[in-house]
């Protein structure tokens, strides 16, 4: 996304909201998890398990000694500073897969930074699939922004609150990418699917291998309440940390079923559990856009 939609998405955005008056996790949903989440959390404890290492994964692209891989290549941290902040991509491309990274964000005051993992092609014509987690003022919580790019063609924006603080503690943040739909989760929980629409004219990326990229970085000019509230410098350097990045591919060995993986009608009930409760921006619910938009249909989950 570039500036000039980054700053008109911006003034769009509601006011930001205290975490304690979001709704909380319901308990009766949290006990009937579906077949198809538990056996999403059995895959994740064996993807924590068997996670990659970042010296083997990984380059640090940019930054300047401010990404730093730790613990024997499980974790990785990125900082930002008034000078610059810092990156991350993978070693290879993809063309499909499971992609889980566990993160920890920048605590307190994170107003005006951009902390950031994505699947990305190259050229003009890229595929893209984000998750972006704009910072706010220390008691606020963060805004998870999220888009899709097809061909070039981005515009997709859905944005969510979280349901817990994810400066506390790690949290599990996944991309499920078939050639059937993409599937985007928090701790094993579904936020959106973007499905393969091509019957309809809609472009799907699966063409495209596609690389892992990360960053940290100050976007204050837009980032947070439409760039009204600055990052504070005296607060730097602001870090996040990653760990456990694993991708399951086609040429994995082992578990596949990512592959044809869908939501059963207990993961549709999450997610449009998730979409009514923490939703902030859609982009097909969007008058002045979603008509530019195929796949911007009615339906029960988008």
């Amino acid at each position: 996304m570039n500036l000039r939609d980054k700053e008109s998405l911006s003034r769009r955005r509601g006011r930001a909201y205290h975490i304690d008056s979001l709704p909380s996790f319901p308990l009766k949903m949290a006990n009937r998890v579906s077949i198809t989440l538990l056996f999403s959390l059995f895959v994740s404890s064996l993807l924590a398990a068997s996670a990659g290492n970042f010296y083997r994964d990984v380059d640090i692209t940019w930054g300047d000694g401010r990404g730093k891989i730790l613990r024997r290549g499980n974790t990785l941290s990125l900082s930002l500073d008034k000078t610059s902040g810092a990156g991350f991509q993978s070693k290879r491309a993809y063309l499909f897969g499971r992609f889980d990274v566990q993160m920890k964000l920048v605590p307190g005051n994170s107003a005006g930074t951009v902390t950031t993992f994505y699947l990305t092609s190259q050229g003009n014509k890229h595929d893209e699939i984000d998750f972006e987690f704009l910072g706010n003022q220390s008691g606020n919580p963060y805004t998870l922004h999220t888009n899709v790019y097809t061909q070039g063609q981005g515009n997709r924006e859905q944005e969510f609150r979280l349901w817990f603080d994810p400066t506390f503690k790690f949290h599990t943040y996944s991309v499920i990418w078939n050639p059937q739909r993409i599937i985007i989760l928090v701790d094993n929980i579904p936020i959106r699917v973007f499905s393969n629409l091509e019957a309809i004219g809609v472009p799907y990326p699966k063409n495209q291998p596609m690389k892992i990229q990360a960053s940290l970085w100050d976007a204050e000019d837009w980032a947070t309440q439409g760039g009204k509230v600055k990052t504070d410098w005296s607060m730097a350097p602001f870090t996040a940390y990653y760990r456990n990045f694993s991708a399951l591919t086609t040429d994995s060995s082992g578990f596949k079923g990512w592959l044809t993986q869908d939501l059963d009608v207990q993961g549709r009930k999450l997610l449009r559990w998730v979409q009514k409760n923490y939703m902030l921006y859609n982009y097909c619910a969007d008058r002045r856009r979603r008509f530019s938009h195929r796949e911007c249909t009615p339906s029960r989950f988008l």
